[in-house]
């Protein structure tokens, strides 16, 4: 008798074959660029026996460097780091870059296997540091001469952020605080645990990860344990959603549910308002459905697994009632389906024109999709504390002549008003910087 490994085994090749051959129960077809803004093309769902699948072969960057707007430069100002995913910008200047690499839920199907296939493709094969790693400029020429490991032994560290004098890390299994000290290059004492967050299984197993003004309440964002729901939504609970934690007491409530994977957390500075990017559901065509950027209200259901883009049902998910559906909140902002959002982080004052008002957002890139879509860091235009305009391409050229160099994640501002973007196929960190620096 053949173990579920070797049926899956045997499955996964006889799929292979039929996607090499082209073969699907339904056409796949890609125009898609009608997808960005607060009312995006939403074609009817494609489902096939595969979808399409390509990763742009990786390759290191040789001479080529990433393309910033006229006025910027840009340049490595670390390398060789181990699966760079956020950053955090300290107070005196020193950045904390969040290493590693978590997840390993369990292959269920055939699909699956083929999937994990590919996207492994596309990713470095550098081992997950579990640490975070100090960079610092001492004489403040752009050059990062410093580094030093400033704590390991985590456990797939992802979100970052600061508050009073404490640095929170939210890794795949628990939310934890460091004390910090001006100009330290390594943390004084172990973490304390402030909260212990959904770890079982992990298919997104990214915490991301703000902190609000007073730095009092910390919001985690947490994936869904699937796609759609379909290894059951007993594993769902507390999951797909945004956390409130007590910073003092670690006490949890849910804020914000129906997110399917919201991978970055951020605070827009004039509103103080929350905003995640999320990562949406797969297998319903390269053109459903698309990955988005809005506010994070509390109380708010925003669809997950049962509708998306506001009350359109999703039948694989089998909503209970429609009162569930006519519940979902349409997202603020479409960022083009698969595109893979890993990165936010808004302007701040003093920065030139036409990025003065805005979210700059890193996007990993697609890889069930014939043609690639992200792979770049967009800046997306805000009046008012709203999106106002179409994006446009901030840091470009990660793709080029069908290979892939780099692959953004997270994305901060220093200071003096540099954009610092972490790449975790070329294990960088990027920093763009305005002319006038």
């Amino acid at each position: 008798m053949r173990t579920t490994a070797q049926r899956i085994g045997a499955g996964a090749v006889a799929l292979a074959a039929l996607a090499a051959a082209g073969s699907y129960v339904v056409a796949q077809t890609e125009p898609a660029q009608g997808q960005h803004g607060a009312n995006p093309d939403l074609p009817a769902p494609q489902r096939g026996l595969l979808p399409d699948m390509r990763i742009a072969e990786p390759t290191g960057w040789g001479d080529r460097m990433p393309t910033v707007p006229a006025g910027w430069t840009i340049k490595a100002i670390a390398t060789d780091l181990k699966i760079p995913r956020q950053t955090l910008v300290l107070p005196n200047g020193d950045i904390l870059v969040a290493e590693g690499k978590g997840g390993g839920a369990p292959v269920l199907t055939p699909k699956d296997f083929i999937a994990g296939f590919i996207k492994s493709k596309g990713t470095t094969k550098v081992k997950g540091g579990n640490q975070l790693t100090l960079l610092r400029d001492a004489d403040g020429d752009g050059t990062y001469e410093g580094r030093w490991v400033y704590a390991d032994k985590l456990n797939a560290p992802y979100g970052l952020a600061f508050a009073g004098d404490k640095i929170y890390v939210a890794n795949q299994d628990a939310l934890v605080r460091f004390d910090y000290a001006a100009g330290q290059t390594r943390a004084g004492a172990p973490p304390v645990t402030v909260a212990l967050l959904p770890s079982a299984i992990n298919h997104h197993w990214t915490k991301a990860l703000a902190v609000d003004a007073e730095g009092r309440f910390l919001y985690v964002g947490i994936g869904s344990n699937s796609n759609i729901g379909e290894r059951g939504m007993a594993v769902e609970e507390h999951r797909a959603r945004v956390w409130q934690i007590d910073a003092a007491t670690g006490a949890v409530r849910p804020f914000a549910t129906g997110l399917r994977n919201p991978t970055a957390l951020v605070f827009e500075p004039g509103t103080k308002q929350l905003w995640t990017v999320v990562n949406e559901r797969d297998e319903l065509g390269p053109n459903l459905v698309p990955d988005y950027l809005t506010s994070v209200r509390e109380g708010a259901f925003y669809g997950w697994p049962y509708a998306y883009w506001g009350p359109n049902v999703d039948p694989r998910a089998k909503p209970p009632d429609d009162k569930k559906v006519q519940a979902t909140i349409r997202p603020d902002y479409a960022l083009q389906s698969h595109t893979a959002p890993l990165g936010l982080a808004f302007s701040q004052a003093g920065m030139p024109a036409p990025f003065a008002e805005g979210a700059f957002i890193g996007q990993h890139g697609s890889w069930n999709r014939k043609q690639p879509v992200g792979y770049k860091v967009i800046y997306v235009p805000f009046s008012g504390g709203k999106p106002s305009g179409p994006p446009v391409d901030f840091i470009a050229g990660f793709q080029a002549d069908g290979k892939t160099m780099g692959r953004p994640v997270g994305v901060t501002l220093d200071p003096k008003g540099a954009v610092i973007v972490a790449d975790d196929l070329s294990n960088t960190i990027w920093r763009a910087v305005p002319a006038r620096q």
